[in-house]
């Protein structure tokens, strides 16, 4: 059912229907996941190093595609990210999307503010209690 749901939400982003999450009037209030692409390799699990490519933006539930201001992206720095998965290091929203991912795979993480930077202001583009959105490509895990 849960494959079901996910698939279905997929097949939404790429015809640019809105998502079926909780929203506030600010934006998310529930944490959700979309599977782009299944990787074939390693399993991520908690205590592992993780290597990753990353693109992050606002959450805009206005949006055709809910993509708000970039926030930041591993593509324009010409390099990957690297945490131990499950240590708090990033957060909270990133160790709970990314666990479960095998290498290779793409995944969308739509996160709201307590799983996000909370009530904190992050940079010049990162407000407080802002909903946030990542595409993720597990790269490595060791």
């Amino acid at each position: 059912m849960r494959r079901c749901l996910l698939l279905c939400v997929a097949l939404m982003l790429v015809a640019g229907v809105a998502l079926p999450v909780a929203l506030a009037a600010e934006g998310l209030t529930e944490f959700s996941v979309v599977d782009l692409e299944v990787g074939t390799g390693a399993l991520a699990r908690d205590g592992m190093q993780v290597e990753l490519n990353y693109t992050g933006w606002l959450y805009d539930a206005n949006a055709p595609d809910h993509h708000g201001a970039k926030i930041d992206s591993s593509y324009e720095h010409g390099q990957t990210i690297a945490f131990t998965l499950g240590e708090g290091k990033v957060i909270a929203g990133w160790d709970k999307g990314i666990k479960g991912m095998r290498v290779g795979g793409r995944r969308t993480l739509l996160i709201p503010p307590r799983l996000g930077y909370r009530g904190r202001r992050v940079g010049k583009v990162v407000p407080p209690n802002a909903s946030l959105m990542f595409d993720i490509e597990l790269v490595s895990v060791h």
